[in-house]
């Protein structure tokens, strides 16, 4: 079930943008770039790791390589649900380092002009909307775009990727 989307590289750089892989999560569209997806991968075992964040579901080996695993559900606060047949796990690359993201479905790959892209709404400051790069617009529907270096890398996913290599 394994889809290679590595399509990294300058050749690529112009037929990558403004797309994005869209997927399903609690009933809404969310996109990411597809400029960070590696590729998608069918729900498998996924090896618990102690004293990790609720969101971090543990690792998998994948062709030999170990990748933590997120639940964008439970990054997101969202009631939890039994993954199923359609549950994927996407495989990105941010700055080297390689995650991946549990979802309810991959949709498709979807071409959302800038011009089609708005800024997030702001409900107030201290709104949790950091992950969320803009309000895409595609036919009569809103995909909601994440910034996926804000997703990975906020302060509690940072002290983790520090901690990896600090055995003290």
């Amino acid at each position: 079930m394994a889809e290679d989307l590595s399509l990294n590289g300058p050749d690529n750089e112009d037929t990558q943008k403004d797309k994005y892989l869209t997927f399903h999560l609690a009933g809404e569209n969310y996109g990411i770039d597809i400029c960070y997806v590696i590729e998608i991968i069918g729900i498998q075992s996924i090896t618990e790791v102690p004293d990790m964040p609720a969101f971090i579901r543990g690792v998998i080996n994948l062709r030999g390589k170990v990748i933590p695993v997120m639940d964008v559900r439970a990054r997101f606060k969202l009631p939890a649900r039994d993954y199923d047949d359609r549950t994927c796990i996407i495989v990105i690359n941010v700055d080297s380092t390689e995650v991946g993201l549990v979802v309810d479905e991959v949709s498709e790959v979807a071409d959302i002009p800038e011009s089609h892209v708005e800024p997030a709404p702001r409900t107030s400051k201290n709104s949790d909307n950091s992950y969320i790069q803009g309000m895409g617009k595609m036919n009569n529907r809103v995909i909601i775009l994440l910034d996926v270096h804000k997703l990975l890398f906020s302060n509690e996913m940072q002290r983790l990727i520090q901690s990896d290599g600090d055995e003290e």
